[in-house]
């Protein structure tokens, strides 16, 4: 039986949320040269826009939601450090990834942090659009605001794509940043400490 239509109206497409986001990424592949209408790119844009927002979930994230109550009140005055962190960041200028490890100590002032939190802190700086030199300041000023210690140092490792696809094209170079607050910069052999805990023995 046909349906008579009366008072009825068409189901409308739900629109993507990131629909804006997903015809931008349409247009560049055309812009590109590419056919966005073939089957392998058919998908494409929404799964670019997926991909997008996670690698850029970071703008979202507050440090008080991380911190929450991991703040602990202990006697407790030698360096607490968390090496070999994976950080996976996007390049700000070529919008191309980087990668490595990033290294975080600090010396306590009667309170620590939960050690699965500083992991939380280098990954929320790290899904933004960064450079290096900043991710790793950032990383130890909000550290240092957090808890308040008598120091803070932050060094990272790290492998550029836009060095090592294009430009100059070197393969095996990295870059080494590092931020020392408080005692790491004031302090000769906590600084010295601290750099031979994390970068003086022979990594795989």
């Amino acid at each position: 039986m046909k349906d008579s239509g009366k008072g009825a109206t068409a189901p409308r497409k739900k629109e993507q949320p990131d629909e804006p986001l997903q015809a931008a990424i349409r247009q560049m592949l055309i812009e590109l040269g590419e056919d966005h209408k073939r089957e392998g790119l058919l998908e494409t844009p929404e799964r670019l826009a997926r991909s997008l927002r996670f690698l850029t979930s970071g703008y979202q994230m507050r440090i008080e939601d991380i911190v929450k109550n991991a703040l602990y009140s202990v006697i407790y005055d030698e360096m607490v450090i968390v090496k070999d962190i994976e950080v996976f960041s996007m390049c700000e200028h070529h919008l191309l990834p980087f990668f490595g490890k990033c290294h975080v100590a600090y010396l306590p002032n009667k309170r620590v942090i939960g050690l699965s939190k500083i992991p939380r802190i280098v990954d929320m700086f790290a899904r933004r659009f960064q450079i290096q030199e900043r991710l790793t300041h950032q990383i130890a000023k909000t550290i240092e605001e957090s808890i308040r210690p008598q120091g803070v140092g932050v060094v990272m490792e790290a492998r550029h794509l836009c060095m090592m696809m294009r430009g100059v094209e070197k393969q095996h170079s990295q870059a080494i940043t590092s931020t020392m607050l408080g005692a790491f910069r004031t302090q000769q052999q906590t600084r010295e400490e601290f750099l031979s805990l994390v970068l003086g023995t022979p990594r795989a």
